[in-house]
């Protein structure tokens, strides 16, 4: 079989995995995209309330996301060598892993506004943060439960009744924001902080029924995920939290990248806040694509690993990456031709006091074209050495790229040399940039040594 005809096999089958974990993606990311399109009908201070709040609550529960995407490889390996006892003690752990998460994420985004308070925030924007998080919170352990039990039905070639959960989650969320902020059926107008609850049930329902879905399925009872609960397993949870916290640092270390971007924005002022809000809500829309590429990437990698097979590992991660790359370029012309269209849909174009955030969200979208590209390269090759369990260097590789060249020049840049958020940016687009060259380099050298 010719190796353009194996790459091309490889490429259908990871766009038969990848494409129920996309639209999944765009569903979870689509509860933001809601509640940033709702939340701006309220205003800019809203909206730079809302964005100082999901710079706390989704950079915490990063790192705790990371460690809990430990189970998508334990499981996939297993999967691919017929293990069923490892793919039933990993699932378990990470039930486990999600709870003890949970306690110490929940103190540090309950009391976010106290953090927003130390780095110098607006006391009007942290006050709407704060609430807004208080609400949020209690959403968290299932939020990251759903993150473990997703990981096992990925890693096991069974995404779609996610997609299906997800997709109905999106719906119950644009029904409870209208309900909680706007004050209808008899409950009060809640205003940002119904956009916080709103979250949490979405979160909860989410959860609830995949919960209940893996224990109803008889196809996954052998793997006793929940008649042996209640067993915590020293070994397997040692492992997860080894292979999982270096997953956890470099999505943290990224992520912090831009939750430092957002405080630095802040000390801009209201206007780039909110300008910046808008545009990297529209990047995070269209880097669900990759993400989910990735995801399904690393399960591909994972499978071949497990059955010993190096080269298709090679190809199912080289493949994961040109799909992301070509999808991501087509994402970079839209945002390039039409970036007034884009954010209109976060913003009322004929409203005055809007124009001034209007263009500056319109010129941080041409940098967010170029941004795509780099972020999608990037995500792809960490999610494929996600699949080969290789994190620690990864983890190492994401330090130098993300604090060490994009923070240094993305603050040098805004404040010493006068750039301001157009300078913020380019050190969003360089620290990504760093990141998909060492990345791709470490997975291509691994392999190749294979």
């Amino acid at each position: 079989m010719s190796t353009r005809h194996l790459y091309r096999k490889e490429a259908k089958q990871t766009m038969v995995l990848a494409l129920p974990i996309v639209v999944t993606q765009l569903a979870h990311i689509s509860l933001s995209f809601v509640d940033t399109v709702m939340v701006g009908r309220l205003g800019p201070d809203s909206l730079a309330g809302v964005s100082l709040g999901n710079a706390i609550f989704f950079n915490t529960l990063i790192f705790c996301m990371g460690i809990l995407m430990a189970v998508g490889p334990m499981v996939s390996q297993a999967f691919g060598a017929n293990d069923d006892d490892a793919i039933g003690r990993s699932v378990r752990q990470g039930l486990w892993m999600a709870g003890s998460l949970s306690i110490l994420a929940f103190i540090f985004i309950y009391n976010g506004d106290y953090v927003l308070n130390l780095l110098g925030q607006a006391p009007e924007n942290v006050e709407k943060a704060g609430a807004y998080l208080k609400a949020i919170a209690w959403g968290i352990f299932p939020f990251l439960g759903l993150i473990a039990m997703r990981s096992f039905m990925e890693a096991v070639s069974r995404p779609k009744v996610v997609t299906f959960i997800a997709l109905f989650g999106v719906g119950l969320n644009v029904g409870l924001n209208y309900v909680l902020m706007y004050g209808k059926l008899g409950f009060p107008a809640l205003g940002l902080v119904g956009t916080g609850w709103a979250s949490t049930c979405v979160f909860s329902f989410n959860f609830l029924m995949l919960f209940l879905y893996v224990f109803r399925q008889k196809a996954f009872h052998k793997y006793h995920i929940f008649s042996k609960l209640g067993r915590p397993d020293k070994k397997y949870f040692k492992e997860l939290l080894r292979i999982g916290w270096p997953i956890g640092s470099s999505l943290g270390i990224e992520t912090s990248l831009f939750m430092l971007t957002v405080i630095m924005m802040g000390w801009l002022g209201t206007t780039e806040l909110a300008a910046h809000q808008v545009a990297m809500q529209c990047a995070a829309f269209t880097f669900m694509v990759p993400l989910g590429v990735g995801m399904a990437t690393s399960v591909r990698v994972g499978q071949a690993i497990g059955k010993s097979d190096p080269a298709a590992a090679s190809r199912a991660g080289f493949t994961g990456m040109g799909i992301s790359v070509t999808f991501m370029t087509i994402t970079a012309i839209l945002f390039l031709l039409a970036p007034r269209t884009i954010v209109s849909l976060y913003l009322d174009m004929s409203e005055p006091s809007n124009q001034e955030v209007i263009s500056t969200a319109v010129t941080l979208l041409f940098l967010a074209a170029i941004f795509q590209i780099v972020d999608g390269v990037q995500v792809t090759a960490m999610a494929a050495l996600r699949g080969m369990k290789d994190t620690y260097v990864p983890m190492i590789l994401s330090i130098i790229s993300y604090w060490g060249v994009g923070l240094v020049s993305g603050y040098v840049l805004a404040f010493p040399l006068g750039y301001g958020e157009v300078g913020l940016w380019w050190g969003l687009v360089l620290g990504l940039a760093t990141a998909a060259v060492f990345l791709t380099r470490r997975f291509y050298r691994l392999n190749h040594r294979s």
